[in-house]
Parts: C-alpha cells; sequence; structure tokens
C-alpha cells in the first residue's frame, strides 16, 4: 500500500490549480503583511499620544511667527498649462468598439428603411450606442482650462487675419498717390473760406489772393478770370448748376456773377457789408453767407434781387448747401450750430426761421454735403474740438449715426459711384478719409499735403477728388473709378437698340 501513498501525494504536488500550502511563503507575501502591520502600529501610536480633538479650537497658534503665517496663508501659484502635460485616462476609451470599426469591412448593401432601422437598432443593443457616432479616439476627462491671466507664448505661430481672403481681394483697388499736383500759391489759410469749385463742363475754379484762375481739365489751359483791387479778396466761389455762371464772394461784402464763357462779368450784388465765406445754388437762386451770420437769397434774373434774408446764426457762416432735390437748404456756422431750412423763396413750403437747429457739434461746422441716393440725408463735420462726421435725417430731424475722426474735419463730398463720402481732415495727418455707408468702416486713407485741406471739389464724371491743402497745392484722387466689368455691362446696355412698339416710331 505504501506505493499508492507515494503516488498520490506526487500527483497532489505537480497540480497546479491549488494553493501551495507547504513551504516557506512568498516574498510579495512577506511585504504586504510587514507593510500592515507597521501601518497599524503607527496609527496606533498616534491615537495614544494625540487624542482625537471633536471641536477645532478657534485660538490661533501663537508659536508660529508672522513671516510663517503669511506664507501659509498666501495661495499657491497655479501651474502653467506649457509645464506639466495633459496626460488623458485611457480607461475612457471604448476599445472594444474601436476596434470593432477599425476592423470591420465596407459593406455596401442596398437594404429597406425598415431593414436599415433593425439593424441599427440591434446595433444599439449590443453596444449600448449608436457606433456610427463614436469616435475611435475620444475621451472623457478633458484638458484642464489655463488659468487667469495666462497667454500662449506660441499663440503667434498659428495666429491668422480674420479677414478671409476672398472679402480682401473684392475690394477694388484706389491709388494712394494723386494723379496729378497742381501749385496754389497764395491760397488763403482759412478755415471758413470756399475757395474751390467744379463746373459741369470741367473747369476748375480756384481762388488765390485777389484772383480767380480757370484751369480747364481737358486741355490743360490756365486762364485768368479777374483779379479785385485794394484791400479786397475772393473769399468763396460756386459754379451754377448745369452752366457757365460763376459767383464770386468778396472779403469786403459784394457778391460778383460772371460768365466764365465770355470771360464777362454780369452784375455786382451789395448783398452784405461783411465778407462772404459761403454761397450755394438752387436753380435761378443764390443763397450767400456772411462773417455776420445773416443769409440772403439773390436772384439773379431780378433787378431787386434780395428776395429773402435769414437771421440764424450768431457768428459766422462757414458751410452752406441746397440739398440736390431743392428742398432743403443746410447752413453752419462758427456758433456750433447747424441749421436745416425748407423751400425757396416764393413757394408754399418756404420758412425764413430753420425747421431744425442742431447743436450737438462742439466746433465750427463747415462741412456739409447732402446724399446723392436719399435727399433726405444730410452729413455734417465739426472742427478741431469736435472731430466728428454725424449723418442726419432731416425728414423727421433724428441724427441716424456718428463717427469720431480724430482729426478737424474740413469737408465731405458724396460719391456718385459708390455708396461711399470722402472727408478731408487737418492735423495731425491732413489727410482724406474714405468711409462706406452706413457702415462708416475705413475704405482708404489718402495722405500727401503737408498742412491741412481747405476744401474738397468733385469732378463731373464723379471719379476725381481735388483737394486744396494750405500746402499750396491741389492734389488729384481718382479714388471713384468705375469697376471696369460694371462700366462694360452699362455699355452694352446703353449700345442695345430700344424696341418699340407700332406707331412709336
Amino acid at each position: 500500500m505504501s506505493q499508492f501513498s507515494y503516488v498520490n501525494d506526487l500527483k497532489s504536488a505537480v497540480r497546479m490549480d491549488e494553493p501551495i500550502t507547504s513551504g516557506p511563503a512568498p516574498r510579495w507575501m512577506k511585504k504586504s503583511v510587514e507593510s500592515t502591520s507597521s501601518s497599524a502600529n503607527t496609527s496606533r501610536k498616534t491615537n495614544e499620544l494625540m487624542p482625537i480633538k471633536k471641536t477645532p479650537s478657534k485660538t490661533p497658534n501663537k508659536s508660529k511667527s508672522p513671516a510663517s503665517r503669511s506664507a501659509s496663508n498666501t495661495p499657491a501659484k497655479p501651474k502653467t498649462p506649457g509645464g506639466d502635460r495633459f496626460i488623458p485616462s485611457r480607461m475612457s476609451t471604448n476599445f472594444d468598439i474601436s476596434h470593432f470599426k477599425m476592423n470591420q469591412e465596407n459593406e455596401n448593401l442596398d437594404l429597406s428603411p425598415t431593414q436599415s432601422d433593425y439593424r441599427k437598432a440591434m446595433s444599439e443593443n449590443l453596444h449600448g450606442c449608436d457606433i456610427n457616432n463614436v469616435r475611435v479616439l475620444s475621451y472623457q476627462n478633458k484638458a484642464p482650462a489655463p488659468p487667469d491671466g495666462y497667454q500662449n507664448a506660441l499663440k503667434v505661430v498659428y495666429s491668422q487675419s480674420k479677414t478671409p481672403m476672398n472679402v480682401r481681394g473684392a475690394t477694388r483697388y484706389i491709388p494712394h498717390a494723386p494723379d496729378r499736383i497742381l501749385d496754389a500759391p497764395e491760397i488763403v489759410d482759412d478755415y471758413y473760406l470756399n475757395l474751390i469749385d467744379w463746373s459741369f463742363s470741367n473747369i476748375l475754379a480756384v481762388a488765390l489772393g485777389t484772383s480767380v484762375y480757370l484751369w480747364n481739365a481737358d486741355t490743360g489751359a490756365i486762364d485768368q478770370l479777374l483779379d479785385l483791387e485794394g484791400a479786397d479778396y475772393v473769399t468763396s466761389l460756386s459754379w451754377v448748376p448745369n452752366g457757365n455762371l460763376l459767383g464770386v464772394g468778396t472779403a469786403l461784402g459784394p457778391v460778383q456773377l460772371w460768365d466764365a464763357s465770355q470771360t464777362k462779368r454780369l452784375r455786382i450784388m451789395n448783398s452784405h457789408s461783411s465778407r462772404v465765406g459761403a454761397m450755394s445754388w438752387n436753380s435761378h437762386i443764390l443763397t450767400t453767407g456772411c462773417r455776420n451770420g445773416q443769409l440772403v437769397h439773390n436772384d439773379v434774373r431780378q433787378r431787386e434781387h434780395i428776395v429773402g434774408t435769414i437771421q440764424s446764426h450768431t457768428q459766422e457762416v462757414c458751410g452752406l448747401k441746397w440739398s440736390t432735390d431743392g428742398r432743403y437748404l443746410a447752413s453752419g456756422g462758427n456758433d456750433n450750430l447747424l441749421n436745416v431750412y425748407s423751400g425757396l423763396p416764393g413757394q408754399a413750403t418756404y420758412q425764413s426761421e430753420p425747421i431744425y437747429s442742431f447743436s450737438q457739434h462742439q466746433a465750427a461746422v463747415k462741412a456739409l454735403d447732402w446724399c446723392p441716393w436719399q435727399t433726405n440725408v444730410l452729413a455734417s463735420g465739426g472742427g478741431t474740438a469736435d472731430r466728428t462726421i454725424r449723418f442726419w435725417n432731416c425728414n423727421n430731424g433724428q441724427c441716424i449715426n456718428s463717427v469720431n475722426a480724430n482729426s478737424q474735419v474740413c469737408a465731405i463730398l458724396w460719391s456718385k459711384t459708390y455708396r461711399e463720402l470722402v472727408s478731408a481732415h487737418g492735423f495731425a495727418n491732413n489727410q482724406l478719409t474714405i468711409w462706406k455707408y452706413p457702415s462708416l468702416t475705413k475704405v482708404a486713407e489718402l495722405t500727401g499735403h503737408t498742412n491741412r485741406i481747405l476744401n474738397l471739389a468733385m469732378s463731373p464724371d464723379g471719379s476725381t477728388v481735388l483737394s486744396a491743402g494750405a500746402d499750396e497745392t491741389l492734389r488729384m484722387w481718382k479714388c471713384f473709378l468705375p469697376d471696369p466689368n460694371k462700366k462694360k455691362e452699362h455699355e452694352k446696355r446703353s449700345s442695345r437698340p430700344t424696341m418699340l412698339g407700332p406707331g412709336l416710331r
């Protein structure tokens, strides 16, 4: 029987699925027993030495020094995200679904809607979610947010412009250099005067001291129209719309009317006793404004030319403009007022008192112009203490918009080609600024004058703007050239024959 007991002991010794009860304990078991016993002894000694306090003490520890207390109260500095890299938890990744999606074959089965819905429902039941919306690598624990005030030093490497390339490419080209520069010696450097104007026949009138010169933009010819005598000098110019008559205001008060085509003075109108700094035409009515704040309506067809007088400004009138439809007249003065009047003398709507008087500007209001496509919208600009361009709806007397120009506004002109306007400025850049309307974003800034710009004038076709500067130069800017593609389309439409019905030829 002894050989059977020996065989049983041998089988039990080589059996691997049961724990070995005989022999010394393994090393890892000894380590775990030692660590458990040491932690138990430590906790027992601590409990014996340190009695447990149920109520926390409110008395601060007096043994601490002020330095140690301040150090303990100082909050810990947040770690910089670039110092310790973020290692996401891989346990949040569903590797079963990821393995299935990476190894599944692309099945292109033509299934009916009912069969596809059934397969989708079965997949959701098996996997617990829609596997089509599960990513192969997706971590539920996101990277921690950086502390307040942290700036990434590598941000400039991958930063990009906010303006798309296709938007920037759609902007038309605007030359930033003047197309032509003309000398204007002895031009009077006075903010309140209006010394240039461009006629519909493409003739530019410029007042230089006591003289008025005419420059033909088609031929380049220059002619002297007049030369005043004594202490008198020219203070304002204005062409009649669609004509060759030029109104000339003087420092002593009389207003002269000249026929430029014949170089002949037609008449002198003694409307004012002080200098006439602004004038504007409305058909056959020439409205003039002088230094004492008076406005006079002159009918150039009549011998008794004064048909209306308005006294609404207390200081010099430096801005004057009739609207394109002749419904409104705007006047700006050195008293920081902008007045709007209604109708012509002799009409039922004529009023000698302003229908609106705006006092929002904080400086002299010289820059005035009416919108060509919204005849009730007026743009006005203030002087050095104001530096603001404002837009008014003269149907209801509301200020519909404004923009800070950051410099003295000397003149404003609306474009005839685009929904834009150009403004002329003084200190500090002496520039022309083109604004998009109604967004009032800057399209371009044209620099070149070394002193403030006094006046602006526009060519008859609306493509060129002329600026007169106190640096005694006249500069022409082709800033409103029409789009060549739109111009070709317009020419094609105009060249098409007009289809007339029977009896209309």
